[in-house]
């Protein structure tokens, strides 16, 4: 019940108190430098966001909970990939370590729960396994202006997948100013932890009706290492090296736009991006103590190719509509998987025993879509936002494998090139209405309805006979968004929303040995789609110097697919299948924000709680983020001053909740606090010419920590290390 929320234990509320003070100021991270370092005020709920509604809106007026993060507060914190940006947020959080692997989790759901879109598009692919969903380090950091996050189900706007959030990087708009002038960028940021070497930059022109961006950057990191120290039950006498998290990538991208009229642009964007010898990060096993596996996964190599061609149109003038938009995009994604694990038996059995296991996978993931959309104002207040989507991914892929028990008798290796997951297709078609209505001055409601199809079918494919296989989704859902405004600086919001997820080829048709050896994986091309009912109640405030949010939200998924044992022996091995079978109950509260202290000081606070439930099984832990999460700030912006600086401060309490496993670091995952420090400085702007210099110091008190997504698996964050970036504008 959403009323339990409320009675949250002293303890946590006296925390958040010490943390924010007297008042419950924003969820949402504060716009905190410009690349020239100006200084900013704490204007976040006046921002505009498109994704939520579709149509843009400012932060305070979206009846939905969402975190906006722009090109001042990227630039500030200088990540690696769009998805670092998470660790201070309220009910988001990170799995994955090194350069490029970190991926999104929000309010606990993370992989293929997840939609990622660039631009309203989709990026998603549905030959991930269901905990990896795709990588935001495929989209350039410095090729985002801003990140919007929805934080919960958002199905009826973008269809499958987006069950439990939807992150949205928007690019930047092309230049706007016919000077026939050349404008560009370039950085050169360098870090410690990593040994970081990455130059970047673009340029721009736009020369009467038409206008071109080029961007491209080069990134070089080795692995890191984590400090010495304890976490639970894992010491390090150490620092320890974190293998396989640094990575060599490139990305290249051109935008070119053609206004057709003064309402009328054509835009083409492409973009290329490849990475080598990109890993999940491990540590060695010795070092976590006694008969520990080694679980090695990394991607030789990664190929992604994407072009997109859009047709925007406003002031149509059509009984239908006011203004329309067309896109279309195709992308390839190519990539190499190699799983290195081996196994100990443990006590009583010979030295070194165990069982090995090499795989090695292919797969080339190819995908056409597109998106018609189409807004109409009826009776000058109210608006219809209506439309269809598609997208078909295409895969074809080859496996192979080596399988090796050792430490009983000369080791036999048993080898196999039969493909695990079939050559297949995935096609999905949709259609969505929505109505924003304006029933009074200070009540608002938002009404949606999609309809979606999804079919997945196997293809002919080398080693395989058995016959084709195919399986189809139908899915209706809905939701409804109430904003209501008593007075001018407080707005009430209430959500009531249906999600949905159509299993994935791997999910359905994987066929096989288990990558560890310890299993054999039917497939169940029967799976039907997981839904999840989510409810939020929140609340914003906007008064002077202070600006806030709180919501508390229930989310339940049934149908959740869980890979269950069959009971019977399949080649000698135990049969497992996925299976629709969880029902899954996330609760939380989120709460934080920011408040302008005077004299160009500015503090930040935010809290979010996350309770986490297998409903039919109370007993299994599924928690994936943080239940406990705190973040303060305080920084110096002064006006018009040529320098600021800022302190940040997040403290994660201790869990027992989390999927801990085996891991050596014990049933409860021990509490962390970590300190950093970001400035910067504007060196020089004259003539034309900007210069300025970013600096930021991670992990200041060089603690010993791992996110909690990462303790199962057990990879630590880096130790204490400085990331500097000097940028040149022109």
């Amino acid at each position: 019940m959403l009323p339990e929320l409320i009675q949250l234990k002293w303890d946590r509320l006296r925390l958040l108190l010490l943390v924010a003070g007297a008042s419950l100021i924003p969820g949402v991270v504060p716009a905190q430098n410009t690349p020239d370092t100006t200084a900013q005020k704490p204007h976040e709920l006046s921002a505009v966001v498109v994704t939520a509604t579709r149509t843009p809106k400012t932060v305070f007026s979206v009846p939905a909970p969402v975190h906006l993060l722009d090109a001042a507060a990227i630039r500030a914190q200088l990540p690696n990939s769009a998805a670092d940006l998470f660790r201070e947020l309220p009910g988001l959080d990170v799995a994955g370590v090194g350069t490029n692997q970190v991926r999104p989790i929000i309010r606990g759901q993370q992989g293929q729960r997840i939609l990622l879109l660039q631009d309203g598009m989709r990026l998603n692919n549905s030959r991930r396994q269901q905990d990896f969903g795709e990588l935001p380090a495929l989209i350039d950091i410095d090729e985002v202006e801003r990140v919007e996050v929805v934080r919960g189900p958002a199905s009826v706007l973008y269809g499958t997948d987006a069950i439990g959030g939807v992150v949205n990087l928007i690019s930047p708009e092309i230049a706007t100013q016919p000077d026939d002038d050349l404008h560009g960028w370039m950085a050169f940021a360098a870090a410690s932890q990593d040994h970081r070497r990455r130059p970047s930059g673009f340029v721009e022109q736009r020369v009467g009706p038409f206008a071109y961006r080029l961007s491209g950057s080069y990134r070089e990191t080795r692995d890191y290492r984590a400090p010495s120290g304890s976490f639970g039950n894992v010491t390090l006498g150490g620092d320890q090296r974190v293998h396989d998290t640094g990575i060599t990538d490139r990305s290249l991208g051109g935008v070119f736009s053609a206004d057709l009229t003064s309402t009328q642009r054509l835009t083409a964007r492409v973009q290329r991006y490849t990475a080598d010898d990109a890993g999940f990060g491990f540590v060695e096993p010795s070092a976590l103590g006694e008969n520990q596996p080694l679980i090695r996964i990394m991607y030789p190599e990664q190929r992604v190719s994407r072009f997109a061609l859009t047709y925007r149109a406003s002031a149509v003038r059509s009984a239908l509509a006011d203004r329309v938009e067309l896109t279309a995009y195709s992308m390839d994604n190519e990539r190499r998987l190699n799983l290195d694990i081996f196994i100990p038996f443990g006590p009583g059995t010979p030295t070194g025993a165990g069982v090995a296991s090499k795989s090695f996978n292919f797969t080339d993931l190819a995908t056409v879509g597109g998106r018609a959309e189409a807004t109409k104002v009826i009776a000058g207040r109210h608006q219809l936002t209506y439309g269809f989507d598609f997208f078909r991914d295409r895969s074809r892929n080859t496996d192979s494998s080596v399988t090796t028990v050792i430490g009983f008798g000369p080791p036999q290796p048993v080898t196999t090139t039969r493909p695990q997951v079939p050559n297949a297709s995935f096609r999905s078609v949709g259609g969505f209405v929505q109505g924003d209505l304006k029933l009074l001055e200070p009540l608002s409601l938002v009404l949606g309805v999609r309809g979606q199809e999804v079919t997945a079918r196997t293809r002919e494919t080398a080693g395989l006979t058995a016959e084709p296989l195919s399986s189809r989704d139908r899915t209706l859902v809905g939701s409804a968004n109430v904003l209501y405004r008593p007075i001018t600086s407080l707005a009430l919001i209430g959500t009531v929303s249906r999600g949905f997820r159509s299993p994935n080829l791997v999910e359905r048709f994987f066929d096989g040995p288990t990558p560890e050896g310890g299993g054999y994986q039917r497939a169940n091309p029967n799976l039907e789609a997981e839904r999840s009912l989510n409810v939020d109640l929140g609340a914003r405030v906007r008064a002077g110097r202070f600006a806030g949010e709180a919501f508390l939200f229930r989310n339940t998924l049934r149908g959740g697919i869980r890979i269950a044992p069959l009971g019977d022996t399949i080649d000698g091995l135990p049969g497992f299948q996925n299976v629709n079978v969880d029902k899954l109950r996330y609760t939380g509260v989120e709460v934080g924000g920011s408040v302008e202290v005077g004299a160009g000081f500015l503090a930040r606070a935010g809290f979010s709680h996350l309770e986490s439930k297998d409903v039919l099984n109370p007993n299994n832990p599924i928690a994936a983020g943080n239940a406990d999460k705190i973040v303060g700030e305080l920084g110096y912006r002064p006006t018009g001053r040529r320098f600021w600086a800022s302190y940040v401060v997040r403290h994660n309490a201790r869990q027992t909740e989390a999927q801990i496993g085996t891991s050596p670091v014990g049933a409860t995952l021990p509490a962390f606090t970590v300190h950093g420090l970001r400035g910067g400085v504007r060196i020089f702007d004259r003539g034309g010419l900007q210069s300025s210099l970013v600096v930021r110091v991670d992990n200041l008190t060089d603690e010993l920590y791992a996110e909690s997504a990462n303790t199962s698996f057990f990879r630590p964050e880096p130790g204490r290390g400085v990331v500097v970036s000097w940028n040149v504008g022109f």
